[in-house]
């Protein structure tokens, strides 16, 4: 393919969710509420962990940094998807579109090891709660959070590489929401089997380890729990685990899901509700497992509601 031919795309238009003027209207007053939900809980906790001491650890160190990542990825797909809804042209800049990828691809992937890292932090919590300050220091949780961003960023970068290198020659109608992978490799006049192929694997790597990292975690959790004499002490182990498994269970299952269908499954109206679920859903969920079935959080609140009222 020649190069003038590549580079014929100056912008993508974005279709949406619905064509509908109606539908449109009511999907914006949802989404618009959703969003800012988004941003008041994750803003809320963030800041919450920072003011409250006794916040001050390991779990919710990686916690603040969770709430970090899902506003920065829904923020990457919200506010532009919003303004579509309102607009008569939803096009976005051919560099825009590869800019909107790589910090959802980013964000997203961080979150995806974050969860990892969360695991493993419960791990040396439960399994060896005498060296758990030593082995979970401040700078042994700047270096792990250090390589959870630059993973994010390395599989980011392979993300929009693999798919901005193409040629886009013919149609700019992004049949979604937002720039994502699946839609645009429809849109490209290159032979993308290898490309997607390559995604495949190196996506497919992410999660395995995130998975595996969390399953080992895990089996090392139960085995200490088992150990421990008092069904007290294994309430409060298996307490302390509750909302991240929750967070898990939603984000993983959701991910797998969308991702590792087969190709004949494969549908870009059922990839759009999903990835609504995802980039919209989940942010606003997280922030909310935590702070509902979470003890040190809730007693955070009340401290600064007692505060507020004095």
């Amino acid at each position: 393919m020649h190069e003038d031919n590549c580079s014929s795309v100056n912008e993508f238009l974005l279709l949406g969710i619905s064509n509908s003027p109606g539908v449109k209207v009511a999907l914006f007053t949802t989404f618009l509420v959703v969003y800012l939900v988004i941003v008041a809980a994750n803003l809320g906790m963030i800041i919450l962990i920072r003011m409250d001491p006794q916040l001050h650890t390991p779990m919710y160190y990686f916690l603040s940094h969770l709430s970090f990542c899902d506003l920065c990825y829904s923020t990457a797909i919200g506010p532009k998807m919003l303004m579509d809804l309102i607009t008569k042209n939803p096009s976005i800049p051919f560099t825009g579109c590869a800019l909107q990828l790589w910090i959802f691809c980013t964000f997203v992937d961080a979150d995806c090891l974050l969860l990892a890292v969360m695991a493993f932090d419960r791990y040396q919590a439960i399994s060896h709660p005498l060296l758990y300050t030593v082995t979970m220091s401040s700078r042994a949780c700047s270096l792990l959070m250090a390589g959870v961003y630059t993973m994010g960023i390395t599989d980011a970068s392979i993300n929009i590489t693999l798919v901005f290198h193409l040629c886009f020659c013919g149609s700019n109608e992004i049949n979604h929401f937002f720039c994502d992978g699946p839609p645009l490799f429809l849109l490209s006049c290159s032979d993308t089997q290898v490309n997607e192929l390559v995604l495949f694997t190196v996506s497919g790597f992410f999660e395995l380890i995130t998975i595996l990292g969390i399953l080992v975690s895990y089996c090392y959790i139960i085995l200490a729990v088992i150990k421990t004499h008092s069904t007290g002490g294994r309430l409060k182990a298996f307490s302390t685990c509750t909302s991240h498994l929750t967070a898990v269970a939603i984000f993983q299952g959701t991910v797998l899901f969308m991702y590792f269908r087969p190709s004949s499954a494969y549908s870009l109206d059922q990839d759009k509700i999903i990835s609504l679920f995802y980039t919209l859903v989940i942010p606003m969920l997280n922030p909310l497992i935590y702070s509902l079935q979470n003890k040190d959080v809730k007693e955070a609140l009340k401290k600064l509601k007692n505060k507020k009222c004095f």
